[in-house]
């Protein structure tokens, strides 16, 4: 038998003990068992299973085709994956519309998932839900700024906070959530000086994508940050590999090794 000790898995608490020793939080997405075990083992504090999954692995060109169903589906791969990282699992386009219905999807998830905490996208009107869920033992990390899932009525994907009604407006919300019991918050694309204002004025910590540098963490998704993709990455990640053309050069070599090493098999001769 090991003599080893199974590592902990990180805690809400250790999450909130991080933001007050100032010491930087580190997530990555994760979609599958393989990958989750990588960035475990590699020491992040916090795996977002995201709806991002719509986009880098179901070929989707937004994240508003991904049902209930595929967020637990690869949050439950990414928990028998993982043994050390809070994970978060998206709550996908539809299933939070109000808080009745969001609790009842979000029970399903941390029953069939293991997940420790679900994330929601959205400001104000968010609030009640997020109440709802932390009052039913639910950890929530809220999500602001550009959310994807309101592309279309956002109009695109651009920077946040740039005028000052929109700037007041983040502020606004970001105090909701936090008093509304979330325990993290997403900033996406906001303005760096803004993402640095909204981070020193709560005590829970931000989470920053698209937002500069002095958040209390970063998230990024995965491929971006490894390089495995078809497309280029937003303009805001700095990919540390180049695992595409690895995997290119890789399948070409096996294509080409297969059909040299074979000569042409011939068919079955046929009876007479």
């Amino acid at each position: 038998m090991s003599t080893q000790t199974p590592l902990k898995r990180l805690t809400t608490r250790d999450i909130a003990a991080m933001r007050r020793r100032g010491e930087a939080i580190a997530m990555l997405t994760a979609y599958d068992a393989t990958m989750a075990a990588l960035v475990d083992m590699a020491g992040v504090d916090m795996i977002l299973v995201g709806d991002s999954l719509g986009n880098v692995v179901l070929g989707h060109e937004t994240t508003l085709p991904v049902t209930l169903d595929d967020m637990i589906r690869h949050a439950a791969a990414v928990k028998r994956g993982s043994s050390r990282a809070l994970l978060v699992c998206d709550m996908p386009f539809g299933s939070v519309t109000e808080p009745a219905v969001a609790l009842s999807n979000a029970v399903r998830v941390m029953k069939e998932t293991g997940v420790e905490a679900v994330k929601l996208e959205g400001g104000l009107a968010m609030v009640p839900t997020v109440e709802r869920l932390v009052a039913h033992g639910i950890a929530v990390v809220a999500h602001i700024g550009l959310t994807p899932q309101h592309v279309h009525q956002m109009g695109g994907y651009y920077m946040h906070g740039k005028d000052e009604a929109s700037a007041e407006r983040l502020r606004a919300e970001a105090r909701a959530l936090e008093a509304a019991g979330a325990f993290a918050l997403v900033l996406e694309c906001v303005t760096p000086a803004l993402a640095a204002e909204i981070t020193h004025m709560l005590t829970i910590p931000t989470i920053g994508i698209g937002s500069g540098q002095d958040c209390a963490g970063q998230v990024l998704v995965i491929n971006d940050l490894i390089g495995l993709n078809t497309s280029p990455p937003p303009s805001f990640a700095r990919p540390r590999a180049d695992v595409a053309t690895i995997i290119k050069a890789a399948v070409g070599d096996y294509v080409d090794e297969t059909k040299a090493s074979r000569g042409p098999i011939p068919l079955p001769r046929r009876a007479e």
